[in-house]
């Protein structure tokens, strides 16, 4: 897939068909997006946990937090991630050893790695880099 560019049909669908989300590296700190943005989530009816080793049992932006992935009590439909670039490989590898791999891996500004968006793609889960579902959707008209 070209991440220099996503269709507007592709981000729709994608934000249209999950149900559920885990944002990894949620900050408690309201004045970070990672907060803003999972709170947008919950508000926007998602079923969304965050993901923050040092804040597990707490709730961030409205959703309780795990200190892993492997830790959610539920299968989740997509990752969103606000980790360093230099991170995501890790959470992608991660997220394709759960037991029900996310259908979506999703990175947000500033977050992208081809190398490992490609060995996900390999796996079938679509990923969309560099972007931010706040701002989609609004844009989107979602």
């Amino acid at each position: 897939m070209n991440h220099d560019h996503y269709s507007d049909a592709l981000l729709r669908q994608v934000l249209t068909s999950v149900k559920s989300i885990a944002v990894v590296g949620a900050s408690p700190k309201e004045s970070r997006p990672s907060h803003g943005v999972t709170r947008f989530l919950v508000s926007k009816g998602f079923k969304v946990f965050a993901v923050n080793p040092g804040h597990a049992g707490t709730v961030i932006g409205g959703a309780m937090t795990y200190a892993t992935l492997s830790e959610l009590p539920q299968a989740v439909d997509m990752v969103d991630v606000f980790r360093a670039p230099e991170h995501l490989s890790d959470v992608i590898e991660s997220a394709m050893n759960l037991p029900t791999p996310p259908k979506v891996i999703w990175s947000q500004l500033g977050v992208r790695d081809d190398h490992a968006a490609k060995f996900a793609e390999q796996a079938g889960i679509t990923v969309i880099q560099d972007r931010c579902p706040a701002i989609e959707m609004p844009r989107l008209g979602l």
